[in-house]
């Protein structure tokens, strides 16, 4: 029978959330963020906690709200970007970051969220990512506190393959364009990036989606309500509240 995973409230779709805990979120800079869902988690107060996303928001906005408050502990991600705040904790040894390549990432995650515990692959072959030596931790002046490990290497056909292991969270934070009460999922264009993938990793997947339909045509749909605990509706309001990354207008 299928279940109904609509909740009323973002405190709903938030319950069991703990201090520690691991997320997968969704969305590439702003666009596709999880916005209401990330300013709920902010509200419950929960610290120490750790993120895999493309990268932790802008200095102010998405995730950056958490890193900015020092709720978080770690972060895996493919890159800092612009988020000033962000390279500041990490090179002053206030969090543990782990980067690795951005197709890497996605298929961590998709790994992960298919029952793959690892896969080879040639992205980052014959450099710190595969040799180990990339800094995790800094101490406060700058030397290198916690460093990779090295990974295995292994030879197919001729060509070398670093092992990377598949990614599993114990929450998954993702917005849709919309979604049905089972959790099936559609998302719009460029806000598809890193959604799917997110929602896939964790063991509690919430979804905030702009329109709640009574029915999707199954060909449309993006990612499957089996990977869905929670769905929540967003008001107007909070669906047309889209941040705008590096914004460019004529004169």
């Amino acid at each position: 029978m299928r279940r109904d995973k609509v909740v009323a409230t973002a405190a709903e779709a938030l319950a069991g959330v703990h201090d520690g805990a691991s997320f997968a979120v969704g969305g590439f800079g702003l666009s596709g963020i999880p916005n209401v869902l990330i300013q709920a988690l902010y509200d419950t107060g929960v610290t120490g906690i750790g993120v895999v996303s493309n990268n932790c928001g802008v200095d102010g906005g998405g995730l950056g709200i958490l890193l900015t408050a020092g709720r978080i502990a770690r972060v895996t991600a493919s890159y800092i970007g612009d988020n000033k705040e962000f390279a500041r904790q990490y090179l002053n040894g206030d969090i543990e970051v782990e980067l690795t390549p951005q197709g890497s990432l996605a298929e961590r995650l998709r790994a992960g969220g298919s029952g793959v515990p690892a896969f080879y692959t040639p992205a980052g072959v014959g450099t710190p990512v595969a040799d180990g030596g990339l800094p995790l931790r800094h101490h406060p002046d700058g030397t290198v506190a916690v460093a990779s490990p090295p990974k295995e290497v292994r030879e197919f056909d001729g060509r070398e393959y670093v092992l990377e292991r598949g990614i599993r969270t114990d929450f998954a934070l993702v917005r849709a364009a919309k979604g049905d009460r089972f959790g099936n999922l559609v998302f719009h264009r460029s806000a598809r990036n890193f959604n799917p993938l997110a929602a896939m990793a964790g063991r509690v997947t919430v979804a905030e989606v702009e329109e709640l339909t009574e029915h999707i045509d199954p060909d449309e749909v993006h990612l499957p309500g089996v990977f869905v605990r929670r769905v929540l509706p967003l008001t107007p309001e909070q669906a047309a509240d889209k941040g705008i990354e590096k914004r460019t207008v004529t004169e």
